[in-house]
């Protein structure tokens, strides 16, 4: 009984050193996803996108403007110093599109109450989509300010700050998490489900027969992703109900304008189920490369930490990942109402991604059938 087992053993790893394809995703990928995730994945807070608004437009200003923008914990954004346009219309615009993550209002009189030692309040507003990242930039402002009033009066700060969350006014970390997760299943469903059943007709001989029939193989690829499609956008709205009926997730868009979009985002993930069926040729190995594929999706994504705090060269990885545009949507669409005009360089993106990665996939899996 033992040589037997022994035995079996032997031949397993017989056969898996055999096939490179399994060799590569078992040693190769976890490799390359320990050194681009360990710089993706950073749980600091940083390079806020700052925007201001200074109404009082002098020295002492514009030193406190200077003092928040040093450092890597904002970066500059847009800079109003007029009331031609009200800050709170404007910033309401900066927000939905994501241009502006916080913004800083210095009123008039600022300079002359700190001079005279009097309290004076500056507002502070920011996008509270990403509950955790609003709480830490609101106490980085406080941290700044304070040694700003110090440094300026030498006396007990007099300087105030009140602060605004826009689209989450709780800060509810949980309305941030949701509609990433149902992005990440929408996403790990159908390029599982895609890459594996076709490899799985492969492996049984089924393909083949089905090949030799009067259906051509484009008719025959579409009805198989077709329903994938469906039960994704299914589950899709089961994860959407269970949010909003559970979690009390807002949903203040359009449920259309998501449904259409995630229709465009099923393309890519379709797109890409069907290209690593055409480059493996067990479902094992299309089983690990789809769940390797979905990790670095979703961890290069904006999921869990922004992607302003990646370095430079990960950040532009991250145009390549389709999920990254849809998380984008997602979130947009459900907390701040966002329409076709904010969400347009996210969907004109997906749009290309898709286009190319179904092209690819439809030849490549042309020339494997033919």
């Amino acid at each position: 009984m033992f040589r037997a087992y022994s035995a079996l053993i032997r031949k397993e790893f017989i056969q898996v050193s055999r096939d490179r394809n399994m060799l590569r995703l078992i040693f190769l990928m976890p490799v390359v996803q320990l050194l681009v995730l360990g710089y993706a994945v950073n749980l600091d807070v940083k390079k806020i996108s700052l925007d201001v608004y200074d109404f009082n437009r002098s020295q002492t200003s514009r030193e406190l403007v200077d003092a928040m923008k040093a450092g890597d914990y904002f970066i500059p954004g847009e800079e109003g110093q007029t009331k031609e346009r009200r800050p709170l219309w404007h910033l309401a615009d900066r927000f939905q599109d994501g241009s502006a993550q916080m913004a800083v209002i210095i009123p008039e009189d600022f300079s002359e109450r700190l001079t005279r030692g009097e309290n004076v309040t500056i507002g502070l507003m920011a996008d509270g989509t990403d509950a955790n990242s609003a709480r830490i930039g609101l106490g980085y402002t406080a941290q700044i300010v304070d040694r700003y009033a110090w440094k300026h009066t030498g006396l007990s700060p007099p300087i105030g700050i009140r602060s605004a969350f826009l689209y989450n006014p709780e800060t509810e970390s949980v309305y941030y998490m949701v509609p990433g997760i149902v992005a990440t299943l929408l996403t790990m469903v159908t390029i599982m489900l895609t890459s594996m059943a076709i490899v799985r007709e492969r492996e049984m001989g089924t393909l083949e027969q089905l090949m030799v029939t009067p259906i051509s193989g484009f008719v025959l690829l579409m009805g198989k992703i077709t329903t994938f499609a469906i039960l994704g956008l299914l589950e899709m709205v089961i994860a959407l109900a269970v949010g909003v009926l559970w979690f009390g997730i807002p949903f203040v868009g359009s449920p259309l304008l998501l449904l259409a979009l995630a229709v465009l985002f099923l393309i890519s993930t379709l797109g890409m189920g069907m290209f690593f069926s055409t480059i493996t040729s067990s479902q094992q190995q299309a089983m690990f490369l789809a769940f390797f594929s979905t990790i670095f999706a979703m961890l290069t994504s904006g999921f869990f930490t922004p992607i302003s705090n990646m370095p430079q060269w990960m950040q532009y990885i991250t145009y390549l990942n389709p999920m990254r545009y849809f998380m984008t949507i997602m979130r947009g669409i459900l907390m701040k109402g966002a329409g076709i005009a904010d969400l347009a360089p996210d969907i004109i993106a997906l749009a290309v991604y898709g286009s190319v990665i179904f092209s690819l996939s439809v030849i490549r899996f042309k020339k494997r059938t033919e």
